[in-house]
């Protein structure tokens, strides 16, 4: 591999048979940091047809090439293949790996062993590449058994997001292994993936965790949009696509789903469940970015209440972009508790900025049951240092969404009027779809109660539209034109696809237009 990241060494195949030269680039330049990678866990997240599979079988093919060769000048490595089924494993990833090395050695699927592929051929230099590429599903229980067993240099897992997490701990225990006599040049796990939803493990892991020795490379997507009211459009950035049929993305997200299309196409992570997301503009590479409070500009917090109390700080800045900076999510906290949480994380983390508003969930208005002096929420609050006001609005669940939406769907010099940091990360899981309305069992029909779920992912998302609220958003959203939003309503339907009287009147009633 060279620095252009070329496979461009030629190759020969066993004795008496013809010279085969390879020569390879791969196609965009996520595409090569993954096959250069030398990370020991190393993972590509991409949309359909983004060749991440062909540039998961040239990574195992430098493996083989680049291992040390021992005292005899052979180079052994072996290589395990994961799929989750058989059908698949035959399929796909089989099928795709020996169109391209086949012809390097023996493929030999009997017996009781798993389908090998037996690699033997000779580089440049004289020496011998001795290889095997194991390939294994998880859906014959004696296969998981050898698995256990396995001596290998390496994993490629084919497809991550259909493996449990449980054998990539087990895999991560198997590399490094194999060869014997010579310590491996490389060892570790590599893999290729389409969008996970946000209870994944591979989301949490890459996301949220972050842990050290591993990294998660992420595709273009196949489409993008220019902002969320705006159609999805074949993305220029896009990896692949000299080896796609023309107008692959375009015509891919011909009549399908939003949902199907951010997480195929355009290559976000979405949230698998039954319910009717709240925010659908929300779009997680759009909105989603680190950044850091602004010096001089005062923040505003959002609170709401109950069990779990919640609290959002964010900043309006003076272009008009809203930013939520920090999340405070807390479970089973009564409000004197809650109120020292939030003084001390405030002190922490927002020292020196002016607080220029702190709004709540106005039911937190009602006299508060066990309080000797009877009372509220916000008296409770004021009496441990936390001065709120209930947010304006009658808490009316349309306005305060809007509050949110509204800025979703506007860009700002070219940036989106609402920006959410990756530290908030309940919120965020909450805007791919965990924060939702529950679908109705009415049998022929999608409708949806009119209210969200109270889940984790409310609280937080409800303290946020009241720090909006409370920081004039509200206003804003009243004095929009009602014919405006008609209009928005009727393309945002078209669109989405939402075309069924039902979907229609979900929309509507999210977004309260009437």
């Amino acid at each position: 591999m060279s620095e252009a990241g070329v496979m461009d060494a030629p190759t020969l195949s066993a004795p008496g048979q013809p010279r085969i030269e390879y020569a390879y680039k791969p196609q965009g330049q996520t595409l090569e940091d993954y096959i250069l990678s030398r990370q020991q866990r190393t993972f590509i997240m991409g949309p359909l047809g983004s060749g991440k599979t062909n540039a998961s079988c040239w990574k195992a093919f430098r493996i083989m090439r680049e291992q040390e060769p021992d005292a005899h000048g052979i180079r052994k490595t072996r290589i395990v293949a994961i799929r989750n089924t058989y059908p698949d494993l035959f399929g796909t990833t089989i099928k795709d790996w020996l169109e391209m090395f086949e012809g390097l050695g023996q493929f030999k699927n009997g017996g009781k062993e798993p389908p090998t592929h037996y690699l033997r051929f000779k580089l440049p230099d004289g020496t011998t590449v001795q290889a095997e590429m194991v390939f294994m599903a998880l859906d014959r229980e004696d296969h998981v058994k050898k698995l256990r067993g396995l001596q290998a240099t390496a994993a490629w897992i084919n497809e991550v997001k259909e493996i449990a997490f449980s054998i990539v701990s087990m895999l991560d225990l198997r590399v490094g292994r194999f060869p014997k006599d010579v310590w491996p040049t490389w060892f570790g796990i590599f893999g290729d993936t389409n969008a996970p939803d946000t209870d994944h493990w591979y989301y949490r892991l890459a996301e949220e965790m972050k842990p050290k020795g591993y990294t998660f490379l992420k595709q273009p997507g196949g489409v993008h949009r220019a902002s969320p009211i705006h159609p999805w459009l074949p993305n220029p950035a896009a990896e692949n696509v000299q080896n796609l049929p023309r107008d692959y993305y375009k015509n891919g997200a011909e009549g399908k789903s939003e949902n199907w299309i951010k997480i195929n196409l355009a290559n976000e992570y979405g949230y698998v469940g039954d319910g009717l997301p709240i925010y659908p503009d929300y779009v997680d590479s759009v909105h989603c970015v680190p950044f850091e409070l602004v010096p001089n500009i005062p923040i505003h917090i959002g609170l709401d209440f109950g069990l779990t109390p919640a609290a959002i700080i964010g900043q309006h800045l003076p272009n008009g972009q809203w930013r939520w900076r920090f999340e405070v999510v807390t479970t089973d906290t009564g409000v004197a508790r809650f109120a020292g949480i939030l003084k001390r994380f405030i002190a922490a983390n927002c020292a020196g900025f002016r607080i220029a508003s702190i709004s709540g969930d106005p039911a937190g208005d009602q006299r508060q049951p066990g309080d000797n002096e009877e009372r509220n929420v916000f008296q409770l609050l004021a009496a441990n240092g936390i001065h709120a006001a209930p947010a304006p609005g009658n808490n009316d669940f349309t306005l305060r969404s809007e509050a949110v939406a509204r800025p979703m769907r506007t860009m700002i010099d070219g940036a989106p009027a609402f920006l959410l940091h990756p530290e908030c990360r309940v919120t965020r899981k909450g805007m791919q779809g965990a924060y939702k309305f529950r679908r109705l069992q009415v049998a022929g029909d999608e409708r949806y109660e009119n209210q969200p779920i109270k889940n984790a992912f409310s609280h937080p998302n409800e303290a946020g539209q009241y720090l909006m609220l409370g920081a004039g958003e509200g206003d804003v959203v009243l004095e929009d034109n009602s014919a405006a939003r008609q209009e928005e309503a009727k393309a945002y339907r078209e669109l989405r696809g939402l075309d069924s009287d039902s979907e229609a009147r979900a929309f509507r009633k999210m977004r309260g237009l009437r």
